[in-house]
This record gives C-alpha cells, structure tokens and sequence, in this order.
C-alpha cells in the first residue's frame, strides 16, 4: 500500500469579498506530498472569470492531466518492455464536463493524443493499439475513476 498527500489552503483575506454571497476568490494553493506548491482555483467555467484566479490550475484540469500523465507513464513502461524505444511523447488531452443522466456535472470523458516518436523500429498500428490498451489497463489513475477515456493516437509532425 503506498499513500499520497496533498494540502488544499483555502484562505479569505481579500477585502470587500462577500463569502455569504458567493463573491470570493477561489484561489487557493495546493501543496504536495513532496514540498512543491500549485496555485489552484475553481474552474472559471464554473464561478466566471471574476472569482477565478487566474495562472492557477483547476480540479478539472488536474484530474485530466492525471489521467494523461499516468497513461504516459505506464505506456512508456510497456513499450520499453515491449522492446520500443520512445523519444518523445506528447499528449494534448481533452476532458468534457456535462451533466450526467443522474443530472449530475462530471467530467464524463478524456480524450487523449498521444503522438509519440520512437527511435528505431516503430510499432505497427496493432502493436501500437495492444500497447495504449495494456497501458490503459495498467493506469493506476484509469482504475480509479468512472470517466470514460479514449485514446486517440496521432502521428508526430516532422521536425
């Protein structure tokens, strides 16, 4: 069993907000297990921009840049097992909030891109496909949530 931490710091000090009346700052911090700090706020799709703090990340943000990285993660593990060697490895994923069928807000699917360079051989598209499946299957981050998520690799573009 391994446990992880993080540090959410929420504080109310800028004058003339209104926390009763919803006119606040969401901003706060969020610091890690291991010492490093993020500036965190809501999502401005979510409060507006006003009471959004603008440069930081928000949850929705994060989570889809958990399942990315850890797909990352363990697909370069699987490839490195399977005897490719990778470059690099880009991914602009998406996430999508809508409401549920309960009526609930979920970020309800990711959409990941992978496009990745390898050096030597590449795999074929079947090899590549089994390789993002096994990886997905292995994600620690995709068996812990609900989303859907959906790997859509592309080709690298020629630099």
């Amino acid at each position: 069993m391994a446990e992880y931490r993080a540090t959410a710091l929420f504080e109310l000090d800028a004058p003339g907000e209104d926390f009763l009346k919803g006119r606040y700052s969401r901003g706060h911090t969020v610091t890690f297990g291991g010492g490093f700090e993020l500036p965190a706020t809501a999502s401005h799709h979510v409060v507006g921009p006003k009471w959004a703090a603008p440069g930081a990340v928000d949850p929705e943000e994060m989570l889809v840049a958990s399942l990315s990285t850890c797909h990352m993660l363990t697909f370069l593990h699987v490839a490195r097992n399977a005897g490719f060697v990778v470059s690099r490895y880009r991914d602009a994923a998406v996430g999508v909030m809508e409401k549920t069928a309960e009526g609930r807000m979920a970020v309800t699917r990711v959409t990941l891109r992978p496009e990745i360079a390898y050096e030597g051989r590449r795999p074929s598209a079947a090899e590549a496909e089994h390789m993002h499946h096994q990886a997905h299957e292995e994600c620690f981050i995709a068996n812990s949530v609900k989303t859907e998520v959906v790997v859509e690799e592309v080709e690298p573009a020629e630099v």
